[in-house]
């Protein structure tokens, strides 16, 4: 019976109803994510369809910069956190950390990659920064406007990141915040109003990166706005992982990048 389902009589006795319990009947995603972190767990949560859960292992980011990164990138507890999330029966591993990813390029970046396979034997692994640019070829993306909550340092480094992988960054905005849980206290309409301030109409994408930087909410407001595919680096690692996994498991409401795959359900 699936939860939910109509109460049936059978004789005397009803048979038990169920509620969704959130079990991941579907398939498992494992995240890696910052310990002060809260938005890509919520937001992962907020597009998955029923039977697709989300099971997280966090580590420590000491600040958000670029020396802090590297510290959280060269603790051991990177490759602790990911043996231990491979420990559970999920179906695909992500690290959702987009500025750990491509801090020092896209090498860095593979790099990375081979990392978690190593770790995690037998998973479909992913990186915030491998499916962001996952998700913008599936868009067609060229050049890009870019929006982050960064310091300047990381920032540039985003810029670095897209522009070697062939996304000419066309404008740019950053809000220069260095601490972890004040990246996620930024509203939703100071983000919506910062992208179509830096919107311009050769910009073939908006790209919003940061896992801790809300935006998921305002994807479907910003496309209906701007006329553009919108690729957020949560919403692409969430729709990435559902992609390696096989899973057609996204909510409408979050995008054009899930087009495709809501299509093939209805």
């Amino acid at each position: 019976m699936n939860a939910g389902s109509q109460t049936v009589a059978t004789g005397a006795h009803r048979a038990p109803v169920f509620r969704f319990d959130g079990n991941g009947d579907l398939g498992r995603i494992g995240l890696i994510f910052m310990a002060s972190s809260v938005v890509m767990e919520a937001e992962m949560w907020a597009m998955a369809a029923p039977g697709v859960s989300v099971h997280t292992t966090r580590i420590k980011l000491p600040k958000v910069t670029v020396e802090g990164i590297e510290a959280m990138m060269n603790a051991p507890q990177l490759e602790e956190a990911a043996r231990l999330l491979a420990s559970a029966p999920i179906d695909v591993l992500c690290f959702g950390g987009t500025s750990a990813s491509f801090l020092h390029g896209t090498a860095y970046d593979h790099g990375l990659m081979k990392k978690l396979t190593e770790w995690a034997p037998g998973k479909k692994v992913n990186t915030a920064s491998t499916a962001s640019l996952a998700a913008l070829a599936e868009v067609a993306a060229g050049p890009v406007v870019l929006a982050t909550p960064y310091v300047d340092g990381v920032h540039q480094r985003a810029i670095r990141f897209l522009e070697e992988n062939d996304h000419k960054v066309l404008s740019h905005k950053n809000l220069g915040i260095d601490e972890d849980q004040a990246l996620a206290e930024v509203p939703l309409e100071t983000i919506f109003d910062m992208v179509c301030e830096i919107d311009t109409p050769e910009a073939t994408a908006v790209f919003i990166s940061c896992t801790n930087f809300r935006s998921a909410g305002v994807i479907q407001a910003l496309e209906e706005e701007l006329g553009k595919p919108v690729i957020s680096a949560v919403q692409a690692s969430f729709w990435h992982c559902l992609e390696i996994a096989g899973i057609n498991g996204a909510k409408p409401g979050y995008g054009r990048l899930f087009d495709k795959r809501l299509a093939e359900r209805t």
